[in-house]
């Protein structure tokens, strides 16, 4: 797989974000060609340097699925990305933004990216509310950037995301929990036709999903809604005795009830159909999740390597 570094060795990136917790300066510090910029002046350096921007890549968002204020999600998640959604369309600027699976709700409607569904979907809990609201803006405009994606990110785990705290992944979570008891401990089903372990995501290696991205936008397909995963589900145990195993250990799992906060809302399958992303010829195949879990906790987790 090539390195996307290797790849666009004289782009200039430049990163959006707030830059005062030092728990993610080592995500950008060492990466070259970069300016910063800070979220809040985000709509000023655009505006003065809209002549210069080739692409957005607009990644950024409250992610916290146990937020409950709606206001926050609908200031970050909504109201932000409506910003530059219209300098897009005023510059004529290519726009990729990440919208989330988190938007199927509890997956009645399938997890099938077409735009005919978008109205029906029940996403829930506000994050998920705040991605569905801007999908549904999105697909009603007239007038849109040149090209334009909102790619529905599935589970993503892989390097850098050691200041995410709770909603770091799984794997995160369980790499930390073994070095520190031994063991993990996974969420009880609360459902009769799931047994404990058995809840299954959709969980995608963030190096795919970093190519994924990268294709949309240099290749040009059709705009409109892609999902991002691997189009298999795999359970959470699987995934929990993978990181085991890459530890070179067996497998102690063991179960607890999942918290009262998030268990009306849990998603127990998400599994990503990905025949629209294909038809657009991307043909790389996805890491296992043996194969990406290894990858993670031996190159990157065991010696805290950024990527």
């Amino acid at each position: 797989m090539t390195d996307v570094r290797e790849k666009y060795p004289d782009e200039k990136v430049v990163i959006v974000d707030h830059f005062n917790r030092e728990d993610k300066r080592q995500n950008y510090q060492d990466k070259s060609n970069v300016e910063q910029v800070d979220r809040d002046k985000f709509d000023s350096w655009l505006q003065a340097n809209k002549n210069q921007v080739t692409k957005i890549y607009h990644l950024g968002a409250r992610t916290d699925t146990t937020l409950l204020d709606k206001e926050i999600f609908d200031r970050l998640n909504l109201d932000y990305s409506k910003m530059i959604w219209r300098h897009c369309v005023d510059h004529q600027i290519p726009l990729l933004y990440a919208s989330s699976a988190a938007t199927y709700g509890n997956g009645e409607q399938g997890f099938d990216d077409s735009h005919a569904i978008v109205p029906s979907l029940v996403p829930l809990n506000p994050y998920g509310d705040s991605k569905q609201d801007f999908d549904q803006w999105v697909l009603s405009q007239k007038e849109t950037p040149p090209n334009w994606y909102g790619v529905k990110f599935f589970n993503v785990y892989g390097p850098n995301e050691y200041h995410k705290g709770r909603m770091a992944s799984v794997i995160f979570h369980t790499y930390h929990q073994i070095l520190k008891t031994g063991g993990m401990k996974l969420f009880k089903s609360h459902r009769d036709d799931y047994q404990d372990g058995e809840q299954s995501r959709d969980f995608v290696y963030v190096k795919d999903v970093t190519q994924m991205c990268i294709h949309l936008i240099e290749e040009n397909p059709e705009s409109g809604l892609y999902n991002i995963g691997t189009g298999k589900a795999r359970t959470f145990y699987d995934l929990a005795a993978s990181t085991f195993r890459a530890m070179n250990l067996e497998p102690k799992i063991s179960f607890i009830d999942t918290p009262i906060d998030i268990r009306d809302n849990y998603q127990y399958f998400t599994e990503a159909n990905m025949d629209k992303l294909r038809s657009t010829q991307y043909t790389t195949p996805c890491y296992s999740l043996e194969d990406g879990v290894t990858d993670y906790v031996q190159q990157y987790l065991m010696d805290t390597v950024y990527y």
